[in-house]
């Protein structure tokens, strides 16, 4: 297959996953839980992400060096898969009263995604040319909000009024297709896209795991004891805090919708098609502009963005407004998640995509998940949901003023 070819098979991954993303954790899974599961349990809810993130943490970083030393990213990559399409399967069965199994089954598959990104963002510097990486990211964002898009209408059309006795079956019914619009989409990745060309042997599984964790704790050393990577180290705490918010908001915005703003599925579902849709334009667009202006200063201008949606959301007053930010927070999230990985890939080592990537993606990208989500749902149970969202600003403020003082040498593409 040609490399655009690849390209495109690797972005359908996007177009795939998305799928569970925004069914199960932003849209109509979490609502569905935290309201009629859990019956108005919100810090469930977070307890629930924070345990999945906190596992994903636990395991991704030495994933990461294990794939990169057997050079089996595509096996990792469809076992976590497989994991997280079935249990989205299987959450069809979960009804009111079911908070344990709900919340089991959500955990598994929240894995399931969130690890299998460890080993799928580390074929991005495979595929394309450093020149291209902030393009080829921002296409893969992009396609990951079309396929958002199309679940969502998907799932507009089926559910029916709240009032109609079957509403709870159409409402799980979503999650089955959500589970197989992943199965589905995520093929053409398996099939077309080649695993990097082997370079290391092994005798053993076990002593492929003793190689992994010993080379994680290695790079944790060399990034944060020994600061051979003080840039790229000041980047990834940066990330920490402004990856933290922005998952918050994904994991409660439905909630805060319905709660605060007491609006219908139908408006709901009407809201995050608009957020999807300005976030592919804003995956392309900043993507694009990524290329031009560097990632770090692209990050600098979605962080704003960013600010402005967490403390508009303590004074939002009516649906109008409530759409006006998510117009806004459709911009930021397909630019900033965007050019964060770019901003990753441009400065990882050769050879060790996987390994830093876990880092990236595990011990930051998921740990930060751990803390946001957990106090968002306190200060909303103690609180409203309003305190909770400005709360929001401090983190998106202090992984501006850490990423502002990353310095990239441009002429070299390598992080000082």
């Amino acid at each position: 297959m040609s490399k655009n070819g690849k390209i495109f098979a690797w972005t359908l991954f996007d177009f795939a996953n998305t799928a569970f993303s925004v069914i199960i954790v932003t849209v109509i899974y979490a609502k569905y839980f935290s309201n009629y599961v859990a019956q108005g349990g919100r810090s469930i809810w977070g307890l629930a992400v924070s345990i999945s993130m906190i596992l994903a943490a636990i395991l991704s970083p030495p994933l990461g060096a294990i794939a990169d030393y057997s050079r089996n990213r595509k096996r990792f990559l469809m076992l976590f898969t497989l994991l997280c399409i079935l249990c989205t399967f299987l959450m069809f069965f979960v009804r009111q009263g079911d908070v344990l199994l709900g919340l089991c089954l959500f955990v598994l598959a929240n894995l399931g995604f969130e690890a299998g990104l460890v080993f799928y963002d580390a074929f991005l510097p495979n595929i394309t040319e450093k020149k291209n990486l902030g393009r080829v990211s921002g296409y893969g964002f992009a396609m990951g909000y079309l396929g958002a898009l199309a679940v969502l209408i998907i799932s507009m059309l089926i559910i029916p009024a709240q009032t109609d006795p079957n509403y709870y079956f159409y409402i799980r019914l979503t999650f089955v297709i959500a589970a197989l619009f992943f199965l589905v989409f995520s093929l053409p990745l398996f099939i077309f896209v080649s695993e990097p060309t082997h370079s290391y042997s092994y005798e053993s599984k076990t002593q492929l795991i003793k190689m992994g964790m010993r080379r994680s704790l290695a790079t944790f050393k060399e990034i944060f004891i020994k600061n051979n990577y003080p840039s790229l180290k000041k980047f990834l705490l940066a990330f920490f805090l402004y990856n933290d918010a922005i998952i918050t908001i994904i994991a409660f915005s439905s909630i805060f919708a319905s709660d605060v703003l007491k609006m219908t599925d139908a408006q709901i579902i009407y809201f995050f098609a608009i957020v999807q849709s300005t976030a592919i334009l804003g995956a392309f667009c900043f993507g694009i502009i990524s290329d031009h202006i560097g990632p770090k200063k692209t990050i600098i201008i979605t962080l704003f963005l960013w600010i402005i949606v967490a403390v508009g959301s303590f004074f939002i007053q009516s649906i109008v407004q409530f759409y006006f930010l998510g117009f806004t927070a459709g911009l930021a999230i397909g630019s900033s998640q965007s050019c964060s990985r770019s901003l990753m890939a441009l400065l990882t080592p050769k050879e060790r995509e996987a390994e830093f990537f876990g880092f990236y993606d595990g011990l930051f990208g998921k740990s930060s998940a751990i803390i946001g989500p957990l106090v968002f749902g306190i200060i909303s149970d103690i609180l409203n949901p309003r305190y909770a969202s400005l709360s929001l600003s401090i983190f998106f403020v202090s992984g501006l003023i850490l990423l502002s003082q990353v310095k990239i040498n441009y002429s070299s593409n390598k992080l000082k």
